[in-house]
């Protein structure tokens, strides 16, 4: 085995250099840099491709890298054309120059920009692609900071999203040369930091994944999302609602502004924000609905979840995080936790602890992502069984659909998972409502208490300034946290909802059709 060193592969290793992996990776290279040609995505010499070599025994960020050259014609290079690199990027391999009138090769224009999402975000490959759509995509609103779109099947095939989630891609403006892309790129990746790719006007794309196939499947899925996005705009359909409706004034490419508002007190109108953000629990949905059908539900199902859908991955999944939680719970002392036995202890054993600690969380009623996710997992099976239906205070469909008519974005942040969340909108006695949603946040992104979350929550919907999101919540607390985070906030005042304290400050509402 190569020793290692801080940069990467020692260089005195060139039995390493020649061995088996590096070999392997090198055809791997020339053989997607012919594929990706006939995609269009290198032609005319542009476009470029890193992968990182993988071994087990080198921790990532020393493994070797190879990257294809700048300049070359990528449908006709070779395995030895590559550039081979270490962790930190310095070349250990540089192709020898072919006969006249190739022209020499140099080290991609691209390697700063590579090496910034290997350093961020510990990427195993990474894409640059010149295809048509990548850059026509860019210049379908030329002042969009962003490149958005929901509801489409291919958003599954990007890492951290479903189909029911909003897609951002955040878009940097090109410049004359490569490695001056480098500082956008790197703030880009710092501001969303869920991408997977950052789009560059009239020019293309970067993508990186975990490794090569992640790479190359991602950047297949966004250049068919940026396909469809300027086929439906061809349509006057807008790609970036959840029902691709006809585009609406102040929308898609269109950027005049709408003519309804909000309306206060005095009834005076101001203008609509371009996104609504809705807490679920004594918002949309009446309290008793989570705390006297949802919680018992799950509390009533716990042993016979676990014990029908224990080899699950699923369910070994929810196992694991609970058995993380709880051993800090017993670590502080949570009154409830009860230790978990290991696996050979056996499978009604380990049951018994799970139930005893979760029916413990339920009473204290904890806001703890482990807990959520098993309860999503129980719940999911209660709604497929039409033993469960969402419920929604009357105002909502209609106010869903109206808001959604106006070109408004909607989502939701609950403490609930995200699982939780799509299953009780997409199950209701009013239909599916999640075709008016454009996303879905949970306590991954924070604790509702908290600015930063809706700090977050605001950098990741990539408004220009967090006052274009209303947030309506029936906490205080919440209010308070979103408010400071710049966010207008509206208190929803709903039957059976605790009573809030005077002078709190905040606009209320009894019902969202007075918005």
């Amino acid at each position: 085995m190569a020793a290692v060193n801080g940069g990467g592969v020692s260089l005195a290793s060139q039995a390493y250099l020649e061995g088996k992996a590096v070999k392997e990776t090198r055809a791997l290279v020339a053989d997607l840099c012919r594929q990706f040609y006939s995609l269009g995505w290198v032609s005319g010499t542009g476009g470029s491709i890193t992968i990182k070599v993988h071994d087990d025994c080198i921790p990532k960020p020393q493994q070797l890298i190879l990257m294809s050259p700048s300049g070359v014609q990528k449908e006709r290079m070779e395995a030895d054309d590559m550039y081979v690199m270490s962790g930190n990027g310095s070349i250990l391999y540089a192709p020898s120059p072919k006969p006249y009138p190739h022209k020499p090769p140099k080290c991609s224009d691209c390697a700063p920009l590579f090496m910034k999402a290997y350093e961020m975000r510990d990427a195993g490959g990474v894409i640059h692609s010149h295809g048509m759509e990548s850059c026509l995509v860019t210049m379908l609103n030329p002042s969009a900071k962003e490149f958005r779109i929901t509801h489409m099947e291919m958003i599954k095939g990007i890492k951290g999203h479903g189909y029911y989630d909003e897609l951002v891609v955040p878009i940097i403006e090109n410049t004359a040369y490569e490695n001056e892309l480098t500082e956008s790129l790197t703030k880009a990746i710092e501001a969303y930091p869920k991408t997977t790719a950052v789009l560059v006007r009239n020019h293309g794309i970067y993508v990186w994944g975990d490794t090569w196939i992640s790479a190359k499947t991602q950047a297949e899925c966004y250049h068919y999302l940026f396909d469809a996005a300027i086929k439906l705009h061809q349509m006057g359909l807008d790609w970036s609602t959840p029902s691709h409706g006809p585009i609406q004034q102040g929308r898609g490419a269109i950027s005049a502004p709408v003519k309804a508002g909000l309306k206060d007190s005095n009834h005076n109108s101001e203008p609509l924000p371009r996104c609504i953000l809705l807490d679920i629990e004594g918002t949309t949905t009446p309290i008793t609905f989570v705390a006297d059908v949802l919680f018992p539900y799950a509390r009533d199902n716990v042993g016979k979840h676990l014990s029908a859908t224990y080899e699950t991955q699923d369910t070994q999944e929810d196992i694991k995080l609970l058995r993380s939680q709880v051993e800090d719970d017993l670590a502080q002392g949570i009154d409830g936790a009860v230790s978990i036995p290991p696996n050979d202890a056996g499978k009604d054993a380990v049951i018994s602890a799970l139930v005893a600690n979760v029916e413990a969380m339920i009473r204290a009623d904890r806001k703890i992502t482990a807990l959520k996710q098993l309860q999503g997992h129980i719940w999911r099976t209660g709604f497929q069984n039409n033993e469960l239906k969402g419920e929604f205070y009357n105002d909502v469909p209609e106010a869903l659909q109206s808001w959604h008519s106006l070109g408004i974005k909607i989502y939701i942040y609950s403490s609930g998972s995200r699982l939780a969340q799509r299953l009780i909108f997409g199950n209701t006695k009013s239909g599916d409502l999640r075709k008016y949603l454009s996303g879905f946040f949970d306590t991954n992104v924070g604790n509702k208490r908290e600015t930063s979350s809706y700090i977050q929550i605001s950098e990741s919907l990539g408004v220009d300034n967090p006052s274009e999101i209303l947030f309506l919540t029936d906490v205080v607390q919440e209010a308070v946290a979103a408010k400071a985070a710049g966010l207008k906030t509206m208190i929803s005042v709903r039957p059976g909802n605790a009573p809030l304290p005077e002078n709190h400050g905040f606009k209320t509402i009894n019902s969202f059709l007075e918005i």
